[in-house]
C-alpha cells in the first residue's frame, strides 16, 4: 500500500496541535507530561478553543487561551507477575500560559515480594518550557524544558532500609518530531537528578545524575511505536536501581482518547531478593497498560 508521506507528517504535527486525534505528552506513571517513566519536553494540556473537530465544548479563544490550558488524565496498570506486584498509577496535569505545566499522581502498589502488601507513593510536579520546537523559524531546534517532581512514599521498607520517605527529582529534557524522515520520529532525551529508590515508591536516599531517553516513530496517522529507557540511579550505601526499559505501542483513538500497551524491563528481580540486599533493585518484568483522555 502506497503510503503519502505528507500526510503522514501532518499527522505526525497534529499529535501535538491537532484536531483529528490525541497524543503526546502523557501523564506519565508521576502524572508529569511525558510517556511512560519519563517526561518530555512538551507540556500537557490542549487549548480551551481547540474542541477536536467536533464542535463541542469550545469557548472563545480570547477567555482562557494563552491563559490555562484544558486539563488532561491519564491512568497506568503495570503487572511485574514474576516479582508478584501490581502497580497502577493516576495522573493529571495541566498547563499555564503555555509555559508551565502542574501536575499531580498518585500510585498505588501492591509488593507482596517487599513485605509490603500496599504502598501509597503521591507526586507534585512543575515543568517549565525553556524553548518552544522549531524557535526561530528554523525546522532542527528542539523543544527544552527544565522540570522538578516532589515524592512521597508510605512503604514500610523505609524503615528497613534506613531511607527517607520523600524526595525531589530535577530534570532537563530536550524534545524534537522529526518530519523530514519517510515517517515522523519523536525523539527525546534528557538528565535527571534523583535519589530514588525503585522510582520512588521505595524510598530516597542520596543523589545521582542520570540519563534517559524516548524514540518513536508513527507509522500511520493514529499509531505510534517505541522504546523507552531510564538508567538506574546509584544512590548511595550500595543501593543501585537496575535500568529501565520498556517497548510500547499507542493508539490515538480519536481527538480526546489515547490507549497504550507496553512491556516493560526492570532488570533481575532474583538479583535482589535471594542476596537480601539492595545492591542491585531490579522488580522483574512486565505488561503495561494505560488510558489517557485529554478534555
Amino acid at each position: 500500500m502506497n503510503i503519502n508521506k505528507k500526510a503522514i507528517a501532518t499527522a505526525g504535527l497534529s499529535l501535538f496541535a491537532g484536531p483529528l486525534f490525541a497524543g503526546v505528552p502523557l501523564n506519565n506513571l508521576q502524572g508529569a507530561g511525558g510517556i511512560a517513566f519519563n517526561p518530555l519536553a512538551y507540556t500537557a494540556g490542549r487549548p480551551w478553543s481547540d474542541d477536536g473537530g467536533d464542535g463541542t465544548n469550545s469557548v472563545e479563544k480570547s477567555s482562557l487561551d494563552g491563559i490555562v490550558s484544558r486539563p488532561q488524565v491519564g491512568a497506568w496498570y503495570v503487572s511485574l507477575n514474576d516479582a508478584k506486584i501490581d502497580w497502577g498509577a493516576f495522573g493529571a496535569a495541566f498547563t499555564f500560559a503555555d509555559r508551565l505545566e502542574v501536575s499531580a499522581g498518585y500510585e498505588l502498589v501492591n509488593a507482596r515480594k517487599y513485605g509490603d502488601r500496599s504502598i501509597n507513593k503521591y507526586n507534585l510536579g512543575a515543568k517549565l518550557k525553556l524553548l518552544d520546537e522549531n524557535s526561530f523559524d528554523t525546522s532542527w531546534i528542539p523543544a527544552i524544558a527544565v522540570g522538578g517532581i516532589y515524592k512521597y512514599t508510605d512503604s514500610k521498607t523505609v524503615d528497613a532500609l534506613k531511607l527517607d520517605d520523600d524526595g525531589f527529582d530535577a530534570y532537563v529534557v530536550a524534545s524534537k518530531l522529526i518530519t523530514q524522515t519517510p515517517v515522523p520520529v519523536l525523539v527525546s532525551a534528557g538528565a535527571l537528578y534523583t535519589d530514588e529508590v525503585v522510582n520512588g515508591v521505595v524510598g530516597h536516599n542520596h543523589y545521582d545524575l542520570v540519563a534517559f531517553a524516548n524514540v518513536d516513530v508513527l507509522p500511520a496517522e493514529n499509531i505510534a511505536i517505541g522504546v523507552e529507557y531510564k538508567q538506574g540511579a546509584r544512590v548511595g550505601d550500595g543501593i543501585r536501581n537496575h535500568d529501565y526499559w520498556d517497548g510500547h505501542v499507542a493508539w490515538f483513538v480519536n481527538e480526546r482518547l489515547t490507549l497504550v500497551a507496553a512491556l516493560v524491563q526492570t532488570g533481575d528481580k532474583d538479583k535482589f531478593y535471594r542476596h537480601g540486599s539492595a545492591k542491585n533493585l531490579g522488580v522483574g518484568s512486565g505488561l503495561v497498560l494505560s488510558a489517557q483522555y485529554q478534555f
